[in-house]
């Protein structure tokens, strides 16, 4: 029971904060970044697409672009593949995700780069499942 508990616990955690990347940017603690994407894998029925997004999240004195790169494992395609986002713009980005009609059935991943002006990029991967329609 008490296990049961703490699984039940871990899961609203993560439903909470999200799934957040290592942190990127600047070398002092209030000039980096991190990308926060689905925290529970995303299910695709095959032949359809869903939609996902990608938040940026900067620290107090981090102002620079940063140029999101998106890769999916061979089987499904995500668009846009590279999404530019500005100091001054929303930090929210959509990806599509598409699985086509005859994608087999299963897990793949999302994997998403985030490259600023200067300093360190950071990246996170994100879990897909295909399922049937």
């Amino acid at each position: 029971m008490k296990t049961a508990w703490m699984m039940v616990m871990a899961l609203a955690v993560a439903g909470l904060f999200g799934c957040n990347s290592p942190k990127g940017g600047g070398m002092s603690s209030d000039e980096g970044f991190q990308i926060s994407g689905p925290a529970f894998t995303t299910e695709v029925k095959q032949g359809d697409r869903q939609t996902v997004t990608v938040s940026l999240k900067r620290d107090k004195f981090f102002k620079q672009d940063v140029t999101l790169r998106a890769t999916a494992t061979s089987g499904i395609k995500v668009e846009p593949i590279t999404k530019l986002v500005k100091a001054n713009e929303s930090p929210d980005v959509s990806f599509q995700i598409k699985a086509p009609r005859d994608a087999a059935l299963g897990e793949y991943m999302v994997h998403v780069t985030a490259t600023p002006e200067k300093g360190s990029q950071t990246a996170q991967d994100y879990a897909v499942k295909v399922i049937a329609p």
